[in-house]
């Protein structure tokens, strides 16, 4: 079958999972450590000599973080492989070369997989440097701003307090920032860099297998709702290796055994393609090899009504329900958790009507989902 990188997408949920509870937690942390002793006339100057206990409780927690990501990153990566290459193997399955292929008892490339693990660990370890600064940040920031604020406004030290946890909660816990200037909550960060990561693993376990059988070319699906960088590629024949750019290649005829061949046109290499955009997270191309002068070109697919604009609304849809589970995970009293519940339930109800109003758009819960408020 086609491989595309859907089908190693669900390995991404336990990584998710472990950022979404640690935000939770972190932002609980936060949230007690400032209300505690709020009623205090001294509680600037309790907060401030208790910085310490809340360094250790937040370095703990990242350092618990870090070991169990990095455990299951390691069986999401070996378990993608693996699947990439079965893919292989059962979309030749019918041919010579397939069985083949089956016959061999190949174990994941070690060497493949220790490359994207250290991959994923390059991309993600700003995160883990930058939680316990910036949760120590926010916290002494809220500390000055909420003291500043009582003496300008005269509001309450708790409706203070709340008011700056609900921006902080707003932004994520780290405020990260890609190199493209895109800012990430760390979850959805983690998130996206497991679930490419991965996604390369299945792609390399097929074109792997691929290339112990002499397969050169493969060929890129027509999907729907697909994005402007893929869009190029739809449809269209690339080589595992080569040149870059549109070429004619002679390639021997793979349904007959005489040795006769065919042109094919190549508009590029599987490198250059992935480094343009295809294949990007949440990418719903999928990949297979091309047999010259047997393999025919994917139907196009039409989605009437339904737009990739559609699509990127859901995913804003989804951002504003994980913001208001993260207030509420950082509200201080009942009332502010009533009132982050309420916005959760209201931008559910978007998505329930965003979704019915678009039946080519299936609903995600676990994009939904922020660590203890769930």
């Amino acid at each position: 079958m086609p491989v595309s990188p859907a089908l190693a997408e669900d390995l991404a949920a336990r990584v998710r999972e472990l950022y979404d509870e640690a935000e939770g937690v972190l932002l609980e942390k936060l949230a007690a450590a400032l209300e505690s002793d709020i009623e205090s006339l001294r509680w600037a100057e309790l907060k401030l000599a208790a910085v310490g206990n809340l360094r250790t409780a937040v370095e703990e927690i990242a350092a618990a973080l870090q070991d169990d990501t990095t455990g299951a990153v390691a069986e999401a990566l070996a378990e993608a492989y693996g699947r990439g290459r079965q893919a292989a193997v059962a979309e030749l399955g019918a041919l010579d070369i397939g069985r083949e292929l089956a016959a061999r008892h190949t174990l994941p490339n070690a060497a493949a997989v220790d490359r994207l693990a250290a991959s994923y660990a390059r991309d993600t370890r700003p995160l883990y440097q930058r939680i316990t600064r910036a949760v120590l940040d926010a916290f002494r920031s809220i500390v000055a701003r909420v003291s500043g604020a009582q003496l300008l406004t005269g509001i309450t030290r708790r409706e203070a307090s709340q008011r700056a946890l609900d921006r902080f909660a707003d932004r994520g816990i780290t405020g990260f920032v890609d190199s493209a200037g895109r800012r990430w909550d760390m979850a959805s960060y983690a998130e996206m860099a497991v679930r490419s990561v991965t996604a390369r693993a299945a792609i390399e376990g097929h074109i792997d297998a691929l290339g112990e059988i002499g397969a050169t070319l493969v060929i890129v699906s027509d999907a729907p709702l697909e994005c402007p960088l893929c869009r190029p590629w739809e449809g269209e024949i690339l080589s595992l290796g080569g040149d870059s750019g549109p070429h004619t290649v002679r390639a021997r005829h793979e349904g007959h055994a005489d040795g006769r061949t065919v042109a094919v046109h190549v508009v590029g290499s599987l490198t250059e393609a992935r480094a343009a955009g295809l294949f990007h997270p949440n990418c719903r191309h999928s990949l297979s090899a091309y047999l010259p002068g047997v393999s025919t070109r994917p139907p196009h697919h039409a989605t009437p009504g339904t737009s990739y604009e559609d699509t990127q609304r859901q995913r804003a849809i989804e951002r504003h329900i994980r913001a208001w589970k993260r207030r509420q995970a950082a509200a201080m009293d009942e009332t502010a958790r009533r009132r982050a519940a309420a916005k959760v339930r209201a931008w559910q109800k978007a998505q329930r009507e965003h979704v019915a109003a678009h039946p080519d758009l299936t609903r995600q819960y676990a994009r939904e989902q922020i660590g203890s408020a769930r």
